[in-house]
C-alpha cells in the first residue's frame, strides 16, 4: 500500500491543484487569517469597484471542516481522479478546458437570482461528478452504504441524500445542469448534427504545453462513437 505522499504525488496535475488549492484556502479561512467575504462572488464588487478576484476564489472554498468538506474532497479524489486518468489520460488540455468551461457556466447560472451562490466550488465538484456518471453509467456505486446503483444516476441519488440530510439544493443542481450543458455540447449536439461546437481553444493547448503540465498529449485517430454508451468517448474529438 503506498503511503499518502505517494498516493499525492501520483494524483494528475488538474485534480491535484484544484484538490490542493481548496485544503489551503479552507485551513487559511480556519485559522482565521483570510476573511471569507473577501472570496466570496459579489457581482456588485465585481463590477463597481473590479474586484474580479471573486469571479475566481469562490471556487475554491467547499466548506468548513466537516464530513461534507470530506466528502467533496473524495468526490474530487474518485470522480475527477478517475475522469483525468481515465477517458482524459493524456489529454489535460481537454480536462482543463472542461473544468473552466464549467467554471464559466456556473458563473452565468449565478446571475440568475433564483441559483444566486456566493461560492460555487461544491457545484463544480458536482459537475465532475456528473460527466464521470456518463463516462461510466453502467458501473455499479454503493453510496455511504445505503444503495447500490448505476453510475448513470449517481448525480441525482447524491442530489436526494443531500436534500434529505438538509444541505442545500441549489449547488447540486447547478453542478447537474453545468455538467449537461458539456455533455449536450460533446456528445448530443455533435450526434445529431455532427458539428462540435466545444472544442478545446489554442490558447490552452498552449497554456498546458507550455507549462508542461501533465503527460504530453499522443495524436491518435479515435474510431467514432455508438449511442450504445452514454457519454463514452465523447471528448476525443474536443482537439480536432
Amino acid at each position: 500500500m503506498s503511503s499518502p505522499a505517494e498516493y499525492y504525488h501520483s494524483l494528475p496535475p488538474i485534480c491535484k491543484a484544484y484538490g490542493t488549492l481548496c485544503v489551503v484556502v479552507t485551513t487559511v479561512c480556519s485559522l482565521g487569517l483570510l476573511d471569507l467575504s473577501i472570496l466570496a462572488l459579489e457581482y456588485k464588487l465585481v463590477f463597481s469597484k473590479f474586484q474580479v478576484w471573486r469571479l475566481i476564489t469562490n471556487f475554491f472554498f467547499l466548506g468548513t471542516f466537516s464530513i461534507n468538506f470530506g466528502i467533496r474532497l473524495l468526490m474530487i479524489a474518485r470522480y475527477g481522479v478517475n475522469l483525468e486518468k481515465g477517458p482524459f489520460e493524456r489529454r489535460t488540455a481537454d480536462f482543463l478546458w472542461m473544468m473552466i468551461f464549467g467554471a464559466l457556466s456556473l458563473l452565468v447560472l449565478s446571475a440568475i437570482p433564483i441559483f444566486r451562490s456566493y461560492f460555487l466550488g461544491i457545484s463544480l465538484v458536482f459537475m465532475l461528478v456528473y460527466v464521470w456518471s456518463r463516462e461510466f453509467p453502467n458501473s455499479q456505486i454503493n453510496i455511504y452504504g445505503l444503495v447500490t446503483l448505476k453510475a448513470f444516476y449517481l448525480p441525482w441519488a447524491m442530489l436526494a441524500l443531500d436534500v434529505i440530510f438538509g444541505s442545500p439544493l441549489v449547488p447540486d443542481l447547478l453542478g447537474i445542469i453545468a455538467g449537461h450543458l458539456y455533455y449536450f455540447l460533446t456528445v448530443l449536439h455533435p450526434l445529431a448534427t455532427g458539428k462540435n461546437l466545444l472544442k478545446t481553444p489554442k490558447w490552452v493547448q498552449k497554456l498546458v504545453a507550455r507549462w508542461r503540465i501533465g503527460a504530453p498529449a499522443i495524436n491518435r485517430a479515435q474510431p467514432e462513437r455508438t449511442t450504445g454508451v452514454a457519454f463514452r468517448g465523447r471528448s476525443y474529438r474536443l482537439s480536432d
